[in-house]
């Protein structure tokens, strides 16, 4: 479970929401004034009471009994005009906040780097991106609401008030303190308990995620029951915490309706005083009545739209907090259209974590075109060096140099253009299999290049059988589609992009032994002129390496052609001797 977050300044939350909430001023702008029509008519028909009575039933006015009808539907008809523009215009700034909040965290979410998601699981992502977001806008919508009606209805009722008999309207004053007091405490505890709703919220969505994408697994092992403990436990945790919200919202509200019903009891005994020395007039007495009973709704909306704020600024600080994380610097400036392929390694460390370093003085060179095999056993740090090369991690020590030039020099989309990765764990994505194959090109290549890397990677004869052919949809993850299949796509789109360097790792692992030997003619061809970098477990695949780079704990120990270590007789030679054996027939 996440710890709770410290509650950052509330005035600088506001200052940068007000950024998003600027670019639609208009609209706000027409949603107050339609607040204050609204508002003001609330207010005036409270005060219509006292020439209602006074002149219509007291009097017996007959023209005026004859107007108010009238009077009353142009007010009421008005009051539902102004209630509309600004129920319209308020929801139109906070479904426009959501939008652009959405947009710059998605957008932001593409620039941040591989650390970051090291760090952060797909559900604490996902709630800050669909929850958080929501509750900063919805939140918004009611108190921008709130505090345009509710205010403007306070201020009208008490020049109501005011009108009736100041002195009355005076003892209203008394209660402001103590009222601001309940909200401040209230407030700040509800901001409080929403920040770890926020946190809540992320484990249970992240829990759910993992169930769902790993549902094969949790079946295949039995575990559905823990599973749903899992979610249960963090269920009820969010349940408590939402009651505790309740509790807190619940007692805010009421401890200010108290305060106001004794400031009301109080001025009710007065007035009553009042009107048996004939001070108010009957319409009087009952206009300042309404009026005081009216004050009590708005004071109780100005107390939830409290708690609601906080809730949106808790929504806020988690939404900000994440545009705070510092994106991927781009110091590069050197330019480059397409790499000869030359690497060189140069006293390199890496440590993913400071007290565990996974390289340590990597060197070696790898000449265009040439094939390196990286072998070793798991955790010995093969993939972080393909990591490295495309700088998904830049604070290395030591120098990578790329054609003699070292890698942070050169400006980060022209270097990540230089290659094509194709790995065991093939990533696609739920569109079209030309969607896929053409990734990241789809606006400068034609169908017939498609079709030619299809083909190239072996999968037009799948293809051709599908009900669209390359435009059928393959699912989540190409779902619909085999493992090797899957594979074949994504050679295709490596075919596709035409990378001078290319990183294998374990590339036909997921094939059955026909597509394999179709896949592995396919990646000869690819591979030629090409500088390739092959991650292997299974070195009988890597037997034809020009060069063969042995690690193990996260330093390399051989290096040479596959004849030169296995007449070494180390650790290359004991693991191909390993895998010989297991290989044998029984």
């Amino acid at each position: 479970m996440s710890k709770p977050k410290a509650v950052a300044n509330a005035a600088i939350i506001y200052v940068r929401l007000f950024k998003y909430v600027r670019h639609y001023w208009l609209s706000l702008v027409i949603a107050m004034l339609a607040g204050m029509i609204y508002s003001g008519i609330d207010a005036w028909f409270v005060y219509f009471l006292k020439p209602l009575l006074n002149k219509g039933l007291v009097e017996k006015n007959l023209h005026f009994l004859r107007w108010a009808p009238l009077l009353v539907l142009i007010a009421f008809a008005s009051r539902g005009m102004a209630s509309f523009f600004s129920t319209y215009n308020i929801a139109f700034v906070s479904r426009s906040v959501i939008l652009r909040l959405r947009q710059d965290i998605f957008a932001h979410l593409q620039r941040l780097p591989a650390r970051f998601y090291d760090h952060s699981t797909s559900g604490q992502i996902l709630s800050v991106l669909l929850y958080s977001v929501d509750q900063v806008a919805n939140a918004g919508a009611d108190v921008l609401t709130t505090a345009i009606q509710a205010s403007f209805l306070i201020i009208g009722l008490l020049i109501v008030m005011f009108s009736i008999s100041w002195k009355l309207s005076l003892m209203y004053f008394i209660i402001i303190p103590l009222v601001t007091v309940i909200m401040r405490i209230g407030s700040l505890r509800v901001r409080r308990i929403s920040l770890s709703i926020q946190e809540t919220v992320a484990d249970m969505t992240h829990c759910a995620e993992e169930s769902i994408d790993g549902y094969k697994v949790v079946r295949g092992f039995d575990g559905q029951e823990n599973e749903i403990d899992k979610f249960n436990a963090a269920t009820e945790v969010n349940r408590k915490r939402e009651m505790k919200l309740i509790t807190a919202r619940s007692m805010s509200v009421s401890g200010v309706q108290l305060v106001a019903a004794l400031a009301l009891s109080a001025t009710l005994y007065v007035a009553t005083l009042d009107i048996a020395h004939s001070l108010l007039s009957p319409g009087g007495f009952v206009a300042m009545v309404a009026a005081m009973l009216a004050l009590l709704k708005p004071m109780k909306d100005l107390t939830t739209m409290q708690n609601k704020l906080y809730r949106g600024l808790a929504g806020a600080q988690t939404v900000f907090e994440f545009l705070d994380q510092k994106p991927e610097v781009d110091t590069g400036t050197i330019p480059l259209k397409r790499a000869k392929g030359r690497i060189e390694f140069s006293e390199v460390n890496f440590a993913y974590d400071v007290e565990k370093t996974v390289l340590h003085d990597i060197n070696f060179k790898v000449q265009p075109g040439e094939v390196v095999a990286l072998v070793g056993r798991s955790g010995s740090g093969k993939s972080t060096i393909v990591n490295l090369l495309p700088r998904f991690y830049t604070d290395y020590s030591g120098q990578i140099l790329l054609d003699g030039v070292s890698i942070r020099d050169y400006r980060l989309t022209d270097l990540r253009l230089q290659f094509s990765m194709v790995s065991q764990n093939v990533t696609l994505f739920n569109d079209t299999i030309a969607h896929n194959i053409a990734y990241g090109r789809l606006s400068d290549v034609t169908e017939e290049q498609i079709l030619q890397a299809a083909e190239a990677a072996y999968a037009l004869d799948f293809i051709q059988e599908l009900p669209q052919g390359i435009h059928t949809l393959i699912g989540e993850n190409g779902v619909l589609l085999s493992g090797g299949q899957r594979q074949r796509i994504a050679i295709a789109r490596a075919i596709l992009k035409n990378a001078p360097i290319l990183i294998l790792d374990e590339a036909t692992s997921a094939l059955d032994t026909e597509s394999e030997r179709y896949i592995q003619a396919a990646l000869e061809e690819l591979m030629r002129h090409r500088t390739t970098l092959v991650i292997a477990h299974r070195l009988s695949t890597v037997e034809h390496a020009d060069k063969i780079i042995v690690f193990d704990q996260g330093k390399i120990i051989e290096m040479g052609n596959h004849t030169d270590l296995l007449a070494e007789d180390g650790l290359y030679a004991k693991l191909y001797k390993m895998q010989f054996k297991e290989a044998e027939p029984a």
